[in-house]
């Protein structure tokens, strides 16, 4: 079980980026995979942000395109969305006292960390240096796998 991170969308997403074909590679193989995979509402919103924004996007997508991108993995029988438990706001208080100085933009990380941690899930596919923060997370860089 493991959670795929904003950014291994975006390169599995844009065919100008370097790690293009190792991230669609992943993304088709776990469609294809019987065991469970996740993302979070706040990595499918990141996804459509970055990939229609036209400063940050080499080719930014429509809406239209960036949200069909999304329906496609949706759709995948294996994937599901991490939402929050009755346990979400008890995790968050247990976390940011573990970490105190957590501030400004890893916040949004912190949100991921939090649904993994109450879901039980510890493995997070991404390149984003900031979850290594997280002691309870065990980061796995897409570009770096054997």
């Amino acid at each position: 079980m493991f959670v795929v991170d904003t950014n291994v969308l975006l390169y599995a997403a844009d065919a100008d980026s370097e790690a293009h074909e190792t991230c669609r590679e992943l993304l088709e193989r776990w469609r294809g995979q019987p065991s469970p995979w996740f993302l979070t509402w706040s990595v499918c919103y990141e996804f459509l942000r970055v990939s229609t924004h036209p400063r940050v996007y080499r080719r930014p997508r429509s809406a239209a395109e960036a949200l069909g991108f999304l329906d496609a993995l949706l759709r995948t029988p294996g994937l599901t969305v991490l939402k929050p438990t009755d346990r979400h706001e008890t995790v968050l208080h247990q976390t940011l006292e573990e970490l105190p100085d957590l501030r400004g933009n890893v916040m949004h990380d912190l949100h991921t960390a939090v649904l993994m941690r109450e879901h039980g899930i510890s493995q997070i596919y991404t390149r984003d240096t900031d979850f290594h923060r997280f002691p309870f997370l065990t980061v796995l860089d897409p570009l770096r796998l054997e």
